[in-house]
């Protein structure tokens, strides 16, 4: 992002130049060597927030949070308008990753944001009740959209049971940018924004597991997902829940239901036989007893929680193949 004019003085055409060539650089990976360019530019033009800004900017893209809060107070310092420059949120983002909670509760409301006065005992802001989102992990990798809680503009707890490619747990907390890129919406005409993630915040010590299911109807799925959900952990079904998107349809408005019963999703690149819709699809068949599933779940309990789901109705549900993959 370069912003030129927003101070009282125009930029000069070096620090135009040298800008412009550095933004070029983070474009192509060159931290270092942007790096050295918008150093350049903010001792040209020290006054302007917008080189502070954008050296705060490179400095969140390299995840150096001490430089960037470093940074982006000088770039806040600097600024003429009260409320509202995202400015202050790099500022938030980078008191977050380093836990400095009272610079980010200050960040927040800077930026306009209500900020109740709770806190955890950790010292977190507590109560700003952002409810879900969406969110892409490994971004830049094998980039995977789940769903989560917000617990405040920068963090989001994992709601979902992220696919082992994305190397992410159920209930890890993780880090994300403050800018959507894609929305998700609801049957109910409920939308929702998909951010993506810089980094991992907290780990959680539950792990991933992929089994295979024979569920005779939806209503057997959905008991497993209810018995993991009573132990306090999570099931599920990867069958229907997984599809694959193109990175253009992943970051546009999306519905978050397509791909199930008997509409196929036009934006699904899944394909037969692979992880998606159309591949546990049969011909006139709505539902395919066969279901991979995910767990989260501890070792000492996952075995339990799978032989009581079949406990309850050994007529109609089985499973087989359970291995640890994250």
């Amino acid at each position: 992002m370069r912003i030129f004019g927003k101070g009282r003085h125009r930029p000069s055409a070096s620090w135009r130049q040298a800008t412009d060539r550095a933004f070029t650089l983070i474009g192509d990976g060159r931290y270092e060597d942007a790096g050295a360019l918008l150093t350049r530019a903010a001792d040209l033009e020290p006054w302007l927030s917008e080189s502070w800004f954008n050296l705060a900017l490179l400095h969140k893209f390299r995840h150096d949070w001490e430089q960037a809060r470093a940074a982006g107070l000088r770039a806040v310092a600097l600024l003429e308008r009260e409320a509202g420059a995202p400015d202050w949120w790099n500022v938030g983002i980078a008191a977050t990753a380093l836990q400095d909670w009272p610079l980010a509760r200050r960040a927040w409301q800077a930026y306009g944001l209500r900020v109740p006065g709770g806190v955890t005992a950790a010292g977190e802001p507590a109560g700003m009740d952002l409810g879900s989102a969406a969110v892409r992990l490994s971004p830049e990798g094998e980039a995977e959209v789940v769903w989560g809680r917000r617990l405040d503009p920068a963090r989001i707890e994992v709601l979902s049971i992220p696919l082992p490619s994305s190397g992410r747990r159920w209930g890890e907390v993780v880090l994300h940018d403050g800018v959507p890129h894609g929305e998700r919406t609801t049957a109910a005409g409920h939308s929702y924004p998909v951010f993506d993630e810089i980094e991992l915040w907290a780990p959680s010590p539950v792990p991933t597991w992929v089994v295979l299911l024979e569920a005779a109807a939806e209503a057997d799925r959905d008991a497993l997902e209810q018995l993991a959900a009573d132990a306090g952990f999570a099931a599920e079904d990867w069958s229907s829940s997984v599809r694959l998107l193109c990175r253009m349809c992943s970051e546009s408005r999306m519905p978050s239901d397509e791909g199930d019963g008997e509409h196929l999703d036009p934006h699904d690149h899944s394909e037969p036989g692979h992880p998606g819709p159309l591949g546990h699809r049969t011909d006139g068949q709505l539902w395919v007893p066969e279901r991979e599933c995910g767990l989260a779940a501890p070792a000492s309990l996952v075995r339990g929680l799978l032989d009581g789901w079949v406990a309850d109705s050994p007529d109609s549900r089985d499973w087989r193949d359970l291995e640890e993959v994250c």
